[in-house]
């Protein structure tokens, strides 16, 4: 604590209401409510919930708008009230093969059983201000520009309209493995309960559901730039996106008092999987490998960050010489969490008074010292 400032306590109280007045901005305006955020900021709800590890839209919001908008504090403030929280149970592994599909875009193959569903994007804006925004509430509503149904023929390889049939069409990746053209995963030999980072640190080596857990908590922005660096050749990998699938899945749980499994709702996640070319060696032949991202809500960015990052370090399962920095583990997860990083640099302005008193008098002893001592 700043004791050392001019007030002590009194002065670090008074930053609170400052705080506070910096929250709410202008009296003259309509306070934000944590609905709004909740609705019109979605994304960066998504964020803060998947980094919080917290799948609660609410209390992301409320934690957003507590934060002023700073999503690394609101995911820290997410976090916090997460370890007060008991834990009740354990739910079943998602079965995301039978999500509810909002979005599911494939660039791998132009015609995918089910279609390409191209949803809720950025990817086809002019990324051009929209003024029109401007207008005020009671205006608005006259501005409002109906969605358009643009005839899918007019995009021969995206279908704007949302599916009809209600059943989960075949994974891209299910194709290449009718060929035997991708590698196969399936699950340990009684399949072992994967740690959980939440609960234990991390060790290394790590296990590969200990880095995608690792991924799924970090910094987007940190994930987006070491996952960057494996497209400028940092990594020797080329990958394709094989599908991303935005939707909802439903979260199932087996209680001991009652012995079978139930259904406790649905959640919207973003799922990506990446495919890239192996070369094959002496126990594999040539075949394509996957890399794998999964988010709460749409979190198309951080799925796809995962899923390179989750390729580049798998280097050591392919024989892969690991000469960049996005395939080395201790680096990558040592350094991913926002949270870690943001408070180890912000701690370096708080008071370090002794520390600097002790170097400031090494340096002016050694500035003292005869020219023979500093040779030494």
């Amino acid at each position: 604590m700043y004791v050392a400032v001019k007030g002590g306590e009194a002065a670090i109280l008074r930053s609170y209401e400052l705080l506070d007045q910096q929250r709410r901005g202008d009296t003259a305006l309509p306070e934000l409510d944590v609905a709004q955020i909740r609705e019109q900021l979605k994304l960066s709800v998504d964020r803060v919930m998947t980094e919080g590890s917290v799948y609660d839209p609410e209390l992301a919001a409320l934690a957003i708008k507590q934060a002023s908008g700073d999503l690394v504090e609101a995911i820290f403030l997410l976090r916090a009230y997460r370890a007060t929280l008991p834990r009740l149970g354990h739910t079943t592994p998602l079965d995301t093969a039978n999500m509810l599909l909002d979005r599911r875009i494939s660039a791998s193959f132009k015609d995918v059983p089910g279609g390409q569903v191209l949803g809720a994007t950025y990817d086809y804006t002019q990324r051009l201000l929209d003024f029109q925004l401007l207008v005020n509430a009671h205006n608005e509503a006259e501005h409002v520009t109906p969605p358009s149904h643009t005839n899918s023929n007019t995009h021969d390889d995206i279908h704007h309209s949302a599916q009809e049939d209600t059943t989960t069409p075949i994974r891209v990746v299910d194709l290449l493995n009718q060929e035997g053209l991708i590698e196969t995963q399936p699950p340990p030999t009684g399949d072992p309960q994967p740690g959980d980072l939440t609960r234990e640190p991390l060790h290394f080596p790590a296990s590969r559901a200990l880095r995608l857990q690792n991924l799924a908590r970090s910094d987007e922005g940190y994930a987006l730039a070491m996952a960057y660096s494996t497209q400028r050749g940092y990594a020797g990998n080329h990958p394709f996106v094989g599908e991303i699938r935005l939707g909802l899945v439903s979260v199932c749980m087996t209680p001991d008092e009652l012995g079978f499994e139930i259904d406790i709702g649905d959640i919207q996640i973003t799922e990506c999987e990446m495919i890239t070319q192996f070369e094959g060696s002496i126990d594999s032949p040539p075949q394509f490998t996957r890399g794998y991202g999964l988010a709460m809500g749409h979190c198309e960015r951080k799925a796809m960050s995962m899923s390179l990052l989750d390729r580049a370090l798998r280097a050591d399962e392919f024989s892969e010489r690991k000469e960049s920095p996005a395939q080395m583990e201790e680096f990558v997860l040592s350094h991913s969490d926002s949270l870690e990083a943001s408070g180890f640099v912000q701690h370096l302005k708080l008071p370090h008074y002794v520390d600097f008193q002790a170097e400031l008098d090494l340096v002016r002893r050694m500035r003292n010292a005869t020219p023979s001592e500093n040779n030494l």
